[in-house]
């Protein structure tokens, strides 16, 4: 599984994240863990967005990228 480290959180932004960790029950790892969990896929989003403004989405497609990364190259 993939890892990711933040740096330069305010320390307040820092303080209400494990505030919000502990009203859950849970620590701060699991409950960031939750945040990507949380929000939907942008497509969908942009699908929902579209019906709540009845705009015409007749064939309009939002394709992921499935395109690799390349590693960064250090020469």
């Amino acid at each position: 599984m993939a890892q990711i480290t933040v740096r330069q959180i305010p320390g307040e932004v820092h303080r209400a994240h494990k505030t919000k960790a502990k009203q859950e029950g849970v620590n701060a790892e699991a409950k960031a863990r939750q945040i990507p969990a949380d929000q939907p896929p942008v497509g969908k989003g942009l699908r929902a967005l579209a019906r709540e403004l009845e705009a015409d989405m007749e064939g309009i497609e939002f394709p992921r990228d499935r395109s690799g990364i390349d590693g960064a190259n250090f020469e």
